[in-house]
């Protein structure tokens, strides 16, 4: 299990159309030092990430305009954040949700509403794998 207690200066962006999905998350992982990008969507994403350069990206699948599989694809298919770990977020705990996560390069699929200690726990160990 990885160490939930060394989440410090670790950039992570948070994308998704719910603002209190985004607030939630937010105010987890900045308890936890993390610093924090939100976007609202796959456009605002993209337009953002190059500017932050996040270690980790959570990506809901719902969301409008460019939903979270294209937007983890689009960013996968970037050569410079191919190596950036994407966890899909969704409320849809299908097996096909997950399958189809993994076929457009999503490292962790995590379940809506999280908890504070499944969404540190998923950043703690991409954080571990990355050193």
């Amino acid at each position: 299990m990885a160490n939930v207690a060394s989440l410090g200066g670790i950039k992570v962006m948070i994308i998704d159309d719910s603002n209190t999905i985004r607030r939630s998350a937010e105010i987890f992982l900045v308890q936890a030092g993390c610093q924090v990008i939100l976007a609202e969507d796959g456009f605002d994403a993209l337009a953002k990430i190059a500017d932050h350069q996040p270690d980790i990206i959570f990506c809901d699948i719902m969301m409008p305009r460019l939903d979270g599989y294209q937007t983890c694809s689009l960013i996968k298919k970037n050569p410079r954040f191919r190596a950036t770990p994407v966890v899909m977020l969704s409320s849809k705990d299908g097996l096909f949700d997950r399958a189809r996560g993994r076929m457009v390069g999503s490292d962790q699929y995590l379940t809506k509403p999280f908890t504070k200690d499944s969404l540190l726990q998923s950043v703690a160990t991409l954080a571990a794998q990355r050193a």
